[in-house]
């Protein structure tokens, strides 16, 4: 169902074409990079429909069937961004952050009737993103889209981008049967990016 998933109208065409939702995975693609002078209100309000409000009224249609039926499963794709902060993506940081906290608390109170929410935090995967970022940084340091690229996976423990294949297994995890017991977390797939103990 081709929809602006961001619009009352677009989710109701989406969730009467699903009928019945057993699995919930929100996705949305990033605002755009800058920095803190760059943003509006208006390129606020435009990530927080994208990367927060929708996710919330997507689960709000959905849990209640999950919760009925006594079993449901919700990944939202977030961002590596939202435990380490990315200076020019300030608007996805916020937006994301929203999100996870809604998640949080959301996540423990439909735990009992057999629904987990939780979030994967994707880092550096080789998607469009990835090539509009790298196509971006080709321009502004005057260097090749392959050093560009270089540069970038050198920051990564793994020395390589991630797959959408990889990320996709991780994703048919937390929606199985196998992962009743993961509520509520975070669940970071960034090759080591960021350092944290916990």
């Amino acid at each position: 169902m081709a929809a602006d998933i961001t619009t009352e109208s677009g989710r109701a065409a989406v969730l009467a074409a699903a009928g019945t939702v057993d699995i919930l995975v929100t996705n949305a693609g990033g605002p755009p990079p800058g920095i803190w002078s760059d943003w509006s209100r208006e390129d606020f309000i435009r990530a927080l429909d994208g990367n927060m409000l929708t996710p919330i009224a997507l689960m709000q249609a959905c849990l209640p069937g999950m919760i009925a039926q006594g079993w449901g499963r919700v990944v939202n794709i977030t961002s590596s961004s939202v435990k380490a902060p990315i200076p020019q993506l300030g608007l996805s940081n916020s937006a994301r952050a929203g999100l996870t906290g809604f998640v949080a608390g959301t996540a423990r109170q439909v735990a009992a009737q057999g629904v987990t929410i939780n979030n994967l935090q994707p880092g550096m995967h080789d998607t469009d993103r990835m090539v509009a970022l790298d196509t971006a940084a080709m321009a502004a340091e005057g260097i090749s889209f392959e050093d560009a690229r270089a540069r970038r996976m050198a920051m990564i423990p793994a020395k390589r981008y991630g797959t959408a294949a990889e990320f996709g297994a991780m994703c048919a995890f937390l929606a199985s049967q196998h992962a009743g017991f993961i509520v509520g977390q975070n669940i970071l797939l960034d090759g080591g990016q960021v350092n944290s103990t916990l």
